[in-house]
């Protein structure tokens, strides 16, 4: 076992962890990019350390916002926000990068906006299987003005594409709605248990004390149908002593079979988006659904 500080000042936001093949990767925004960092475990997560494995001034795009790491169907991509022409985020829209090899540490390129035909802001895309379908869930606004973020779902017909309409699964409405100007959801992270599948996301403003991680619970057939998505009845991951602000999770399967969730969060109050650095937790899905996290100052990882 190793053990992970969580107080450490891990500098870092927003962070994507994926393992392939007993392999881990961190995926994160840097120097005006995306970087990956392989990982001998998840005890050794250090920013900066990794490949810069695009430049996205390159293709006139600014302002890179939380980019993922995934693997499917034998390629690697990654989906990260960012604005072309500009670092307004005003402008934020996703965008679908791909591998050049099979190491994710090795050269991205461009290949293009991932969008359906409302083509609205949009950021924290995250993509995931059910069946034999691929969908994506990101965060974006209703219309052309930025009062609030909710969770949007669509179908995609290949890694690049979406093939159907946006659908909107969670609104801010109860304990995600806080704080105001906008009301925010973001940064989905969808996992199962092998049953029943969840959507783990953030709610409440990042610049807050008050950002909070809970989930969605997707009860039916078809991920497209809104009414197949039920909310947490409260947050599963809250502020406490030292861990202010929680929120923008991956989660992870560890060498014991259990289940890590990444996440950053602030040493002091009232620090907003400055100091933010990474923590890791056991995350425990039980009869109920995730349960209710417990920060631990340190925490044992296997490797």
């Amino acid at each position: 076992m190793k053990t992970y500080d969580n107080l450490g000042g891990v500098q870092g936001d927003d962070p994507y962890v994926i393992e392939h093949d007993g392999t881990y990767y961190y995926c994160y925004s840097a120097d005006g990019g995306v970087a990956v960092a392989e990982l001998q475990d998840l005890s050794g997560i250090v920013k900066d350390q990794g490949e810069k494995v695009y430049d996205a001034a390159r293709d006139d795009l600014y302002s890179v916002w939380a980019p993922e790491l995934h693997y499917l169907y034998g390629e690697w991509y990654i989906y990260a926000a960012m604005c072309l022409g500009t670092d307004n985020s005003n402008y934020h829209r996703m965008y679908v990068l791909k591998g050049t090899s099979q190491d994710p540490t090795d050269p991205f390129v461009l290949v293009g906006q991932l969008t359906d035909e409302s083509d609205k802001w949009a950021i924290d895309g995250t993509v995931f299987t059910y069946g034999e379908d691929l969908y994506t869930i990101w965060s974006g606004w209703e219309k052309d003005v930025n009062t609030r973020q909710d969770l949007y779902i669509a179908h995609m017909s290949d890694p690049c594409t979406i093939d159907s309409d946006r659908v909107c699964i969670s609104i801010p409405d109860s304990w995600d709605a806080v704080t105001t100007g906008p009301s925010v959801n973001e940064g989905p992270c969808v996992i199962t248990d092998g049953e029943k599948l969840y959507c783990l996301y953030s709610g409440n403003g990042s610049w807050t004390d008050d950002y909070m991680i809970g989930y969605l619970t997707f009860n039916g057939t078809d991920p497209m149908d809104a009414s197949s998505w039920t909310k947490s009845e409260g947050p599963i991951l809250s502020a406490e002593k030292e861990f202010y602000g929680p929120g923008h999770c991956s989660v992870v399967t560890g060498k014991d079979g259990g289940k890590y969730v990444i996440y950053h969060a602030n040493l002091k109050p009232y620090m907003g988006w400055k100091g933010r650095s990474v923590r890791v937790q056991k995350l425990i899905l039980g009869e109920n659904g995730p349960e209710r996290i417990g920060q631990k100052s340190k925490v044992k990882i296997p490797y």
